[in-house]
């Protein structure tokens, strides 16, 4: 299952990708926003990340305005490995490489068409582990300083 969650400026990206999600048969859990309605990012990224840290989730999408604040908000909950993405490239290279568990998106910088391409690409690489399992073991470490 997939967690989902944005503020008002990412919630009609979010409800495209959801459309695409449900086309695709895949399974997700929306945490809100539910509408334009002013509210902040960190809240509802808390919501979203919960749910992947606790297992209930296995990955989570992310959208804000820019996709910046609610990756920067993810973040700083334990075990959250959060990719603010607006290319191909980095949406494969941060599930390749650091086996990114949240994606984020800004709904007033990545158009739905380019926005269902990486979350395709996201929620379809798996990590490649190797040299790369070394850094993200460091990534760990450091939230525990």
């Amino acid at each position: 299952m997939i967690a989902l969650a944005a503020d008002h400026g990412g919630y009609a990206l979010k409800e495209e990708v959801k459309q695409w999600l449900d086309s695709q048969k895949i399974a997700y859990k929306d945490f809100g926003t539910h509408s334009t309605d002013s509210v902040d990012y960190a809240d509802m990224a808390v919501l979203a990340c919960d749910a992947v840290v606790s297992g209930e989730c296995e990955k989570a999408l992310l959208f804000c305005g820019t996709g910046i604040g609610i990756s920067m908000a993810a973040n700083k909950v334990r075990g959250i490995r959060a990719a603010c993405c607006s290319d191909y490239f980095s949406a494969k290279y941060t599930r390749l490489h650091n086996d990114a568990n949240v994606l984020c998106m800004g709904g007033r910088v990545v158009g739905a068409g380019l926005a269902i391409e990486l979350v395709d690409i996201f929620l379809h690489t798996e990590f490649e582990g190797g040299r790369h399992q070394r850094r993200i073991e460091k990534i760990a470490q450091l939230e525990n300083r």
